[in-house]
């Protein structure tokens, strides 16, 4: 009796995938250790290639994301970041699937009957998870499509109402942060509507009615404190500076407005209906003691009006204000 290895049982494994590449690239046979070595050597450079590739495209990619493009990509550069890091993902899937079959048939295991067994294990889950089939195939939708993008400000009608800025568009879960800092996971398949906020939030634009009698600068003045201030104390809420525009005569002439338009945060409306209002009327109170709240009525966009709110040039240092 000897301890040599079968004749035939060496040449089988001879024959594998991996050592007919080996005996392709040196002209050597090779024995399993070797070949166990070579795999795991290929499988972590693969994975560490993969892994380098994706940082650098997603640095690329956030790099140019803060400088504007004139054919209007910036919104849609953040979606790259997702579709690379599903490619990165779907890559190292892929790589270790094929490293454990080709290291199973290095110990006898026909690498057409992993890959069939495989194929079968596959579909029966598959029909077994149906739901996460689902999140695959609407996550794709979401990311193909433009029915929103990772920064958009939107309102996601699913279980629930939610309203918050997208954060990451994945295969199973969409991902917001909403006005409380929470970070929403949304199972793609409970996605029924999307309500986009294209410029990032909702437009407030509140009417200041000038008291009769009243200088309009001088007015103008105390509403822009007031509004600067408010922006100073709820940033949160008021997402970019208030814009004040020129007092204007209303059609007729009959009375004088001064407009400021401000950027809100979804659903928080109620800032400038009670604060802003009841801070302005106090303030117009000096020019008129029956100033009352239904002189600053407030009116709602989600896009900016067809005609914007110009900012008022600001007077020069040293030079009073006309």
């Amino acid at each position: 009796m000897t301890n040599s290895f079968p004749t035939g049982l060496w040449a089988q494994l001879n024959e594998t995938l991996t050592g007919r590449a080996f005996s392709h690239l040196t002209g050597h046979e090779s024995s399993v250790g070797w070949r166990l070595i070579l795999i795991v050597a290929l499988t972590i450079f693969v994975h560490v290639t993969v892994k380098t590739v994706r940082r650098f495209s997603e640095w690329l990619i956030q790099k140019g994301h803060a400088q504007k493009n004139r054919l209007g990509l910036v919104t849609q550069r953040p979606k790259f970041v997702t579709l690379i890091q599903l490619a990165a993902n779907g890559v190292t899937t892929v790589m270790y699937f094929l490293a454990v079959g080709l290291v199973l048939e290095e110990f006898g295991v026909s690498l057409t009957a992993y890959l069939a067994s495989a194929s079968i294990v596959g579909l029966a889950i598959s029909f077994g998870s149906q739901g996460l089939v689902q999140d695959m195939v609407t996550g794709l939708t979401l990311i193909f499509s433009d029915a929103m993008d990772v920064g958009d400000m939107v309102e996601i009608a699913s279980t629930t109402n939610v309203i918050g800025r997208v954060e990451q568009i994945g295969l199973r879960f969409t991902k917001l942060i909403n006005f409380h800092n929470q970070r929403v996971f949304i199972p793609n398949r409970t996605i029924a509507n999307v309500s986009r906020f294209p410029d990032g939030g909702v437009h407030a634009y509140a009417d200041v009615l000038i008291p009769p009698g009243a200088a309009p600068e001088k007015a103008a003045q105390i509403v822009g404190k007031v509004a600067k201030g408010m922006r100073m104390q709820f940033a949160a809420i008021i997402l970019s500076e208030p814009a004040m525009g020129e007092v204007e005569t209303a059609a007729g002439g009959v009375w004088g407005f001064l407009r400021v338009q401000f950027k809100l945060w979804p659903g928080q409306g109620s800032l400038i209906e009670t604060t802003f209002r009841q801070q302005v009327v106090s303030a117009m109170k000096t020019f008129d003691a029956n100033y009352a709240d239904w002189q600053v009525p407030v009116t709602y966009r989600a896009m900016a009006a067809s005609k914007m709110v110009k900012p008022r040039p600001e007077p020069s240092p040293g030079k009073p204000a006309e």
